[in-house]
C-alpha cells in the first residue's frame, strides 16, 4: 500500500442485517469511491475461474450447477450450518477477494480517486481491515436485523439465525471499529448519521494531506 500515494481506505464492516447498503450509498454520494466486497466476491467464484475449481475440489459437484456455475444456495446450506466447512470455504476465498482488492484499490488511486470506502462484511475475517486506516463498524438490534434479512434474502427464522450466528458479535465490532453507528432507527436517521460519520473523515483526511490533494476530493 505504500506506493499508493495519498489514499486512505476506510473500512466499513458489521452485523448482517445492520444497514451496511444505506451507509455505503450516503458516502459514494458524498464522494468516496466504493469498493464493495461483496460483488468482489460473486466475480471471483465466476464459471471457469480457478477459486471455483478449489470450491469444486473441496464440496464437490453439489455445490456446482448444470450450466457450471457456483450453486450459491446449496453452498449456502452447507457452511453456514458447518462452522468448520465455512472456515474451510473463508481459506480459499479470501485471498483472492483480498488480492483484488488491492487491485481495485490500485485502479481507484490510478483515477484520482483517493478516499476509498471498502464495504465488506467479512473485513476482519478476511484480512482486509490490514488495509484500511480507519473502520466503521454498523450494528443493530437482532430482532429488527432477523426481520431484515428474512425479508431482504427470502430466508427462514432457522435460516437467518444460522447466518447471524456465524458473525462476530457486537462487542467484537465495538472493540475493534474507529465509528459505531447504531442503526435501530430510521432510514432517514442512518442517512444523516452517515453523512456526519463521512464528512468527519473527509476532514480528517484533509488536515492530513496537502492542500493540492485537499483541493482535488
Amino acid at each position: 500500500m505504500s506506493n499508493l500515494n495519498d489514499v486512505m481506505v476506510v473500512g466499513l464492516t458489521g452485523q448482517t442485517g445492520a444497514g451496511k447498503s444505506t451507509v455505503s450509498k450516503t458516502f459514494a454520494e458524498n464522494g468516496f469511491a466504493v469498493i464493495n466486497a461483496d460483488m468482489v466476491a460473486r466475480d471471483v467464484v465466476k464459471k471457469g475461474t480457478k477459486c471455483l475449481d478449489e470450491i469444486h475440489d473441496l464440496f464437490g459437484d453439489e455445490v456446482i450447477n448444470p450450466d457450471g456455475t457456483l450453486n450459491r444456495s446449496m453452498l449456502a446450506n452447507i457452511v453456514f450450518s458447518d462452522s468448520g466447512r465455512l472456515e474451510m470455504l473463508n481459506t480459499i476465498t479470501y485471498p483472492y477477494i483480498t488480492g483484488e482488492i488491492l487491485n481495485e484499490i490500485r485502479i481507484h488511486s490510478l483515477k484520482g480517486e483517493k478516499l476509498i470506502l471498502l464495504d465488506a462484511p467479512t473485513l476482519f475475517e478476511s484480512r482486509a481491515d490490514d488495509f484500511c486506516e480507519l473502520i466503521i463498524s454498523i450494528v443493530a438490534d437482532s430482532d429488527i436485523r432477523e426481520k431484515r434479512i428474512i425479508i431482504r434474502d427470502g430466508l427462514t427464522i432457522e435460516q437467518a439465525r444460522k447466518r447471524m450466528n456465524s458473525q462476530l458479535d457486537e462487542d467484537f465490532f465495538v472493540k475493534h471499529s474507529d465509528y459505531i453507528i447504531t442503526n435501530d432507527s430510521t432510514i432517514e436517521r442512518l442517512e444523516d448519521i452517515s453523512k456526519e460519520v463521512s464528512d468527519r473523515i473527509k476532514e480528517y483526511y484533509m488536515n492530513k494531506v496537502n492542500p493540492a490533494a485537499e483541493n482535488a476530493v
